[in-house]
């Protein structure tokens, strides 16, 4: 039975499919845009009309630093003047040698001036200062205050001692007053400093307290008066406050635009009642600042470093004034694409439509995000090279999560599969003879009768049985095989062969050229399947049709049920053969498996076996579609094998399938992407079928960048800062709903209980290692050698627990140091490092997945499995003459 047996063409769409296409992307896109004004909400704080008290000045352009001795021109700084007296008649400078042309020009404009010096360990630098400070004040009359030194006992380039002798030979020089500038702790544990200034210029910034924005003006005012009823009667200046627009979290302090307006606005406000004196911090951001003081401080202007405002001082405040242009990018973005799905698909059921749909649109928000945000930071080449790798990275993350979001859509929400085969009732009336090939190598020979005695109970009128054993060295192995062959009669025929080159391959293009002449299909069975009598009787009439290349069985497994690991490994199998071969059936783009497959003879005569390729089945399926033929998925197991013996085996035969997947992407990429007969679907298929493996590969890398940048915040903090968390959310997202897809889809398509799908997510997982090492051993080697699936029991030494794991539990141990290394950290508690531990937990799951499937599988029941002497398992290739087989 079939059901529309061949993959009918979808129909044109007609006016309604259209509408409807245009309907979904339309309510998407609404969706889209309500999410974006919702997230971009503005806020109203109290408007501030008012002249601001001061700006804290730093002359340096956006790409101009003292550290590499650029300095802004006399026009630059005209212009920053001319800017801030329209806001102002104050500012306040730190340094008077390197910006000497800056009183002049502020006299020009009408400017009052409270000058400083900058102080630090440098003795001359000091002198300099002091000589320039002095200079100008007495040049300069709207120079009204001096500042002798910043912060510097804060810093420890001073101790107290070490600044009084300078502010009191400032104060013997000048006649108007002089400070220096400390927070307000600092002036309260050196109290002796108040007695050798004139007036107190104290910095309160309560983002470096810790606090929330809520609560920071109220402290800016308990500091202030705590100051005020420390040193009576001595007027108090605050030389610097404000809130920063971007950076880092700082324990309870968000650093963002509209934290930043409603501080000062509610700060200037309560600074007009009280007649405070103050400074606001900054007037321009200063990306140099970046070097000493972390990420956020590049960020404390009220201007940016293009001259720009920020935020305004009335009216309402965004966060991101650009949100609109990104909101309407993104759902043009995604616009066309949702169209064309939603006809291209419109027989999913609607909920699955718009469920992708959505998708889609997150995808392109992501994407349009993605792109806009390095530009609202002030980037360095070293951040940009950076971000030239987490960008495609992120791309790829988005791939992934649409075609694994693809999947759940196709397999949840399809009205009935276009492609769906089922058994055959009748045998043609002309049956074509069938050729089964058994390859074996080095395999358990009990196993391999027990293979041969349910082939010789196929209910079929003609076949054949040809075992090829290759390159099994111990005679007490193979000879127990031939002679079963020889008492199951004329259909078996048995060959030994040793030496033999080209792996499996190279055993079945033996085998081919051993075919009988007669012989119309050809079918291979792994030689540990026991195969049911109707198989050949059920598939067969299949190739009647004559555009049937293949046709396919899945993949089963057998006396699992017992045995803690082979039940992980086992429903870890399923979801592919349930979920994945379906999904690709529907375009005709199964991956062919070597076992429980049949082939068109002729068609196998051309193309041959793969013997480069350590995936010669995958490879032979796919020059079976480039050549114009399609395939067979009946999804009924006629077949069972059993699954491989330990983690070691499970762990190898991914590694290889990996690889063999890298080697078909190399010789074929052509093909996929733009020659050849393949379908659109096809080529979907085969290019994406993989792209989970690149992710485990792409997880390797970033676990160790992760490792790498973790040790960098723990070693050096100055130059390694917590990574953005509008970088972690995204990542974090994507393990949520990978995980997510892959659960709800085992449990609505796998027959098994939660406990199995535990198991089959924690098999599943433990193979990432292994796929990125065969990934990226797949790119860069042409050939490895083909290690032989130890299955019921070995023919070497047991592995021990870990033997298979000693990377993945050294990765492991790693991850979790890091984790608690950062857990002592003294940033620990900001929302950045809590997002950090998570992304490295969610890092070491795959490994710790590997070393709890490892401890599972050295520690099951082995069903009666015995020990045997001791043999290798890895088929070498020589390079030599085929010696004439045993038949």
């Amino acid at each position: 039975m079939v059901d529309d047996k061949r993959a009918e063409p979808v129909a044109k769409a007609g006016p309604r499919g259209w509408l409807s296409a245009v309907a979904v992307a339309l309510v998407v896109a609404v969706v889209n845009l309500l999410i974006w004004t919702w997230v971009h909400a503005p806020t109203h704080p109290p408007d501030w009309d008012g002249s601001i008290g001061g700006f804290a000045y730093s002359a340096f352009q956006r790409d101009q630093s003292p550290i590499n001795y650029t300095y802004p021109t006399n026009e630059q700084i005209e212009s920053d003047l001319i800017l801030l007296k329209r806001w102002s008649p104050r500012i306040r400078t730190y340094a008077s040698a390197e910006s000497d042309h800056i009183p002049m020009l502020a006299q020009r404009h009408g400017l009052e001036m409270m000058g400083g010096a900058w102080l630090d360990r440098r003795d001359v630098n000091n002198e300099r200062e002091i000589e320039a400070l002095i200079t100008s004040s007495v040049r300069h009359a709207n120079i009204t205050r001096a500042v002798v030194g910043n912060e510097a006992i804060l810093r420890g380039d001073l101790l107290p001692d070490e600044l009084i002798p300078y502010l009191d030979r400032v104060r013997a020089r000048l006649d108007i007053p002089v400070s220096t500038a400390e927070p307000w702790h600092v002036w309260l544990k050196y109290p002796e400093l108040a007695e050798h200034v004139d007036f107190i210029t104290v910095h309160l910034l309560p983002y470096w307290e810790g606090l929330s924005r809520r609560s920071s003006v109220r402290n800016v005012l308990e500091r202030y008066d705590e100051l005020v009823e420390a040193f009576p009667g001595k007027p108090i200046v605050i030389g610097e406050v404000g809130w920063p627009t971007n950076g880092d979290r700082f324990r309870n302090a968000t650093a963002s635009t509209e934290n930043a307006a409603r501080f000062l606005r509610q700060f200037m406000r309560e600074a007009q009642e009280r007649d405070l004196d103050y400074y606001i911090m900054e007037a321009f951001d200063q990306p140099w600042k970046e070097a000493g003081e972390g990420r956020v401080g590049a960020y404390w202007g009220m201007f940016d470093a293009f001259r720009q405002p920020k935020y305004p001082l009335a009216g309402p405040v965004e966060e991101d004034p650009t949100w609109r242009i990104k909101a309407w990018a993104a759902a043009a973005l995604a616009f066309v694409p949702i169209m064309i799905f939603a006809v291209v698909f419109r027989r999913l059921r609607p909920t699955g439509r718009l469920f992708f749909a959505g998708l889609i649109q997150t995808a392109a928000a992501v994407l349009i995000w993605s792109i806009s945000l390095p530009y609202e930071f002030y980037l360095e080449p070293l951040d940009w090279a950076m971000l030239g790798v987490l960008i495609p990275a992120q791309l790829a993350i988005i791939a992934v999560l649409l075609i694994n979001g693809f999947e759940f859509t196709e397999a949840l929400w399809n009205r009935g599969w276009l492609r769906r085969f089922r058994p055959l009732d009748a045998l043609p009336a002309i049956a074509p003879k069938v050729s089964i090939h058994l390859p074996c190598h080095n395999e358990p020979p009990e196993m391999v009768i027990q293979t041969l005695d349910s082939l010789a109970l196929l209910d079929y009128p003609d076949f054949e049985v040809l075992v090829v054993d290759n390159n099994t060295h111990d005679e007490d192995v193979w000879r127990p095989v031939a002679a079963h062959c020889a008492k199951l009669g004329t259909r078996f025929r048995f060959f030994h062969l040793d030496p033999w080159p080209g792996f499996k391959a190279g055993a079945l293009n033996f085998a081919l050229a051993k075919t009988d002449t007669v012989a119309g299909v050809v079918a291979v069975v792994d030689s540990d399947y026991v195969v049911r009598p109707d198989w050949l009787r059920a598939l067969v009439g299949y190739f009647q049709d004559g555009k049937v290349g293949v046709v396919q069985a899945p993949q089963a497994h057998r006396d699992f049920a017992g045995n803690a690991f082979r039940r992980m490994s086992n429903w870890e199998y399923e979801g592919f053969f349930r979920i994945g071969m379906h999904h690709r059936n529907e375009r005709d783009a199964i991956i062919q498996h070597g076992t429980m497959t049949m082939i068109r003879r002729e068609l196998l005569d051309r193309l041959g076996w793969a013997e480069w390729c350590i995936c010669e089945d995958a490879e032979l399926g796919l020059r079976v579609l480039e050549n114009g033929y399609e395939t067979v998925y009946v999804d009924e197991a006629f077949g069972r094998g059993v699954t491989p013996a330990d983690f070691a085996a499970y762990k190898s035969q991914r590694f290889r399938w990996a690889f063999g997947a890298m080697q078909i992407l190399r010789r074929h990429w052509r093909e996929l992407l733009h020659r050849g007969s393949l379908t659109a679907g096809q080529r979907y298929h085969f290019l994406t079928g993989w792209f989970s493996w690149f992710a485990d590969a792409l997880h390797l890398v970033f676990t160790l960048l992760a490792l790498v940048w973790t040790v960098g915040m723990l070693v050096v903090p100055s130059w390694f800062a917590l990574p953005h968390a509008l970088f972690l959310v995204p990542v974090l997202g994507f393990f949520v709903a990978k995980a997510l897809f892959g659960v709800v889809l085992y449990r609505a398509r796998v027959p098994c209980g939660w406990l199995d799908t535990l198991g089959a997510s924690v098999a599943s997982m433990a193979l990432s290692h292994a796929v990125a090492r065969g990934v990226f051993r797949g790119l860069v080697a042409r050939e490895h050698p083909f290690t032989r699936t130890a299955k019921r029991r070995r023919l070497n030494r047991r592995p021990s627990a870990f033997t298979a794991v000693r990377e993945e539990l050294t990765l492991l141990i790693v991850l979790v140091a890091s984790i608690v290394a950062m857990t002592l950290w003294p940033g620990r508690g900001e929302i950045e490092a809590v997002l950090w531990r998570i992304i490295l937990a969610a890092q070491a799951i795959p490994y710790l997945s590997a070393v709890v499937a490892a401890s599972i599988s050295a520690y099951s029941a082995d069903l009666g499995e015995e020990p045997a002497a001791s043999e290798r398992n890895t088929i070498t290739a020589p390079d030599m003459p085929a010696v004439e087989p045993v038949i």
